[in-house]
C-alpha cells in the first residue's frame, strides 16, 4: 500500500505492493526495465575478468539449456554470445500476479583484444551459468639486435 498517492492513476492489484515511482510511466516494469524485445537484451549480465592466461566470461542464464545458446566468434575478434529464453506454457486457468523473468531472445557482443587465440575459445555451461574462456597469445619481445658502430 503506498503513502504517497498516485497522480496518474493505479494499476496496483494488490494492497499489499510497495509504491515504485517509475510504476506509471510509458515503459514497463520499474526504473530499471527496457521496452519491448530489448528488455532481454539488457537483462543478460556478463561478468569479464583478465587472468595471466585467459579472458573468461561468466554469464546467468538460468532454465536456458546449452542448445539454446550459441558462442561465436566472428569478424576476427567479436565474441558474440546470443541465445533464446522460451517463454513458460501458460494454461487457460492459470492467474498470474507478477511476470518479472524475461524470456525472448538476448545477445551480448564484445571486441577481443588483439593477444587472444581465437581458434582455441572453450565454453561449459553448469548450473545456469555460462563460461566462456579465451586463453591469452604469447606476447613476444621483440628480438633486439644489436649494431656495432663503426
Amino acid at each position: 500500500m503506498s503513502l504517497i498517492p498516485s497522480f496518474f492513476g493505479s494499476r496496483r492489484n494488490n494492497t499489499f505492493d510497495l509504491w515504485d515511482p517509475f510504476q506509471e510511466f510509458p515503459f514497463t516494469g520499474g526504473a530499471l526495465s527496457v521496452p519491448g524485445e530489448m528488455a532481454s537484451f539488457a537483462n543478460t549480465r556478463i561478468d569479464w575478468k583478465e587472468t595471466p592466461e585467459a579472458h573468461v566470461f561468466k554469464a546467468d542464464l538460468p532454465g536456458v539449456k546449452k542448445e539454446e545458446v550459441k558462442v561465436e566468434v566472428e569478424e576476427g575478434r567479436i565474441l558474440q554470445i546470443s541465445g533464446d529464453r522460451r517463454v513458460e506454457k501458460e494454461e487457460k486457468n492459470d492467474k498470474w500476479h507478477r511476470v518479472e523473468r524475461s524470456s525472448g531472445k538476448f545477445m551480448r557482443r564484445f571486441r577481443l583484444p588483439e593477444n587472444v587465440k581465437v581458434n582455441e575459445v572453450m565454453a561449459a555451461m553448469e548450473n545456469g551459468v555460462l563460461t566462456v574462456t579465451v586463453p591469452k597469445a604469447e606476447v613476444k619481445n621483440p628480438d633486439v639486435k644489436s649494431i656495432d658502430i663503426c
